[in-house]
């Protein structure tokens, strides 16, 4: 849920932010949310699970946390082929699937 925040927090309400980076980043409870807000533990809760929703869906359509994982598979792959110079021909299609990628 931290990567698909940070992938999508700026499509997110400033109150759907605030909640998500206190339960998530900072660690705090549902009710010390509350609290702070001066609203129901429920409604912090209801708005939390809300967002992890529309954050999951935001991933299945836009899908750049996928991308971003894949792209980071690729770089360390690529890595590994630099170090043995004789992989060339790999690193050359490595170098190709990274740019399709983006």
């Amino acid at each position: 849920m931290n990567y698909l925040f940070d992938f999508y927090q700026s499509l997110l309400t400033s109150k759907q932010k605030s909640y998500m980076s206190l339960y998530y980043l900072d660690d705090l409870s549902l009710g010390e949310i509350a609290e702070e807000y001066e609203v129901s533990r429920q409604a912090v809760y209801d708005n939390i699970k809300r967002t992890e929703a529309m954050l999951e869906q935001y991933e299945e359509k836009l899908l750049l946390l996928k991308k971003f994982q894949e792209r980071k598979e690729i770089y360390e792959k690529l890595r590994a082929c630099v170090a043995y110079a004789e992989n060339s021909d790999e690193a050359v299609a490595l170098i190709e699937a990274l740019e399709k990628s983006d």
